[in-house]
This record gives C-alpha cells, structure tokens and sequence, in this order.
C-alpha cells in the first residue's frame, strides 16, 4: 500500500485532508519502524525509502548548498541505523527521525561556520606584516615554515588549539597532553614564532 494512500472505501472521501494523510503515513512509518526493530529488512528498506523527502525537506531548512543537505541527509540514516533500537513504537515516529535529522543538518551547519571561520582567518594572516602579532599570522606563508622548526608537542598543539580552533578540552583529549600542559606548549610556541618573525618577545 502506497504510504500516502488510505484504502478506499465509499464512507470515505475520495480526497482525504492533509492531516489524515499525515496520520496514515506516520502510522505506516511506526509499523514499519516496529517491523525493522524486529528484523525486518524490506521493512526498514521501506521506511528509509519513504522517509527521504521528509528528511530532505528538513535539511534544506537549515542548510543551502544541496551537498552538504545529501551530508545531512546521510548523517541522519546513519544515526537512525545506530539508533533505531530506541525509538518507542508507542510514540509518533516523525517527530523522532524529524527531530534527528534537525539535529544532524545543524551539525553541519557548525562544522561549515567552523571552517568558513578559518578560512576567513587564513586570508586575513597572509596580509598581516611582519611586525603584526604573531598569534594573527599563524596560517601566514611565512609562519608555515617557522613552524617546522618548532618541537612536534608545540606544533601539535598550535595545530588543534589555533588552526583547528578547538576548545582546550578537545584539544588535550586529541593531543593527549594534560590541559596543562597544552597552554604551556602552545605560549613557548608562540613567544618562538615572534622571536622568528621579528615581533616582541
């Protein structure tokens, strides 16, 4: 049975309201969601099928370009396939893939902001002179091969705490260097470039 589609029946309208639709279709989607919980592979071969123009139309409300909506798109069915174990068949089903896909495109949307930020960043160091601050100019030619002469800790952690632009936390979890010990590195690093590039020490 097509999942916008009522059986007919001659008590019933031949055109049935937007909400009746919807309420068949998310009534379809539990059971199909129930069917693949339990095993059901054409079932949740089904369900994925039927649900992608939702999801499609959920990730074009956050995101722009139609790449980075697949991105979303296939972020969302990989989330639903890790997670499909918790949905609760006792409650509405597209409020819950709706609510994962909202949060997969936003995912998206902050990594792109994330990384626009740094390219920005990027074309503002290559015009910075010289006698700029050091810490400006860390995406600069010039300071790239400063940077090779840095000890690989201090490179590590210029890497993940300015160009990456991670928290501390992120940064130390990925180092695997105390918070600690990250700052120290970082700041020996940076008074090393400025020594390097002309600028105070």
């Amino acid at each position: 049975m097509s999942p916008n589609c009522l059986p007919f029946s001659g008590l019933v309208p031949l055109s049935v309201s937007g909400a009746e639709e919807r309420t068949a279709r998310d009534a379809r989607w539990a059971g199909l969601m129930q069917a693949a919980q339990a095993g059901d592979s054409r079932a949740y071969e089904a369900l994925l099928r039927e649900c992608l123009p939702l999801l499609r139309a959920i990730c074009r409300q956050r995101l722009r370009e139609p790449a980075e909506v697949e991105d979303a798109v296939q972020d969302t069915l990989l989330t639903l396939h890790r997670v499909r174990h918790t949905y609760d068949p006792a409650r509405p089903f597209r409020p819950w893939i709706a609510a994962i896909a909202d949060r997969r495109a936003l995912d998206r949307l902050r990594g792109l902001a994330r990384r626009r930020g740094r390219e920005a960043d990027l074309e503002a160091a290559e015009h910075v002179g010289v006698n700029g601050d050091a810490e400006a100019r860390l995406l600069s030619a010039d300071l790239r091969g400063a940077l090779k002469g840095l000890p690989e800790s201090q490179r590590t952690a210029l890497q993940l705490t300015k160009i990456e632009a991670l928290s501390l936390a992120e940064a130390a979890e990925r180092s695997r260097m105390s918070i600690g010990a990250l700052k120290v590195a970082t700041h020996r690093a940076v008074q090393s470039l400025r020594r390097k590039l002309g600028g105070e020490a």
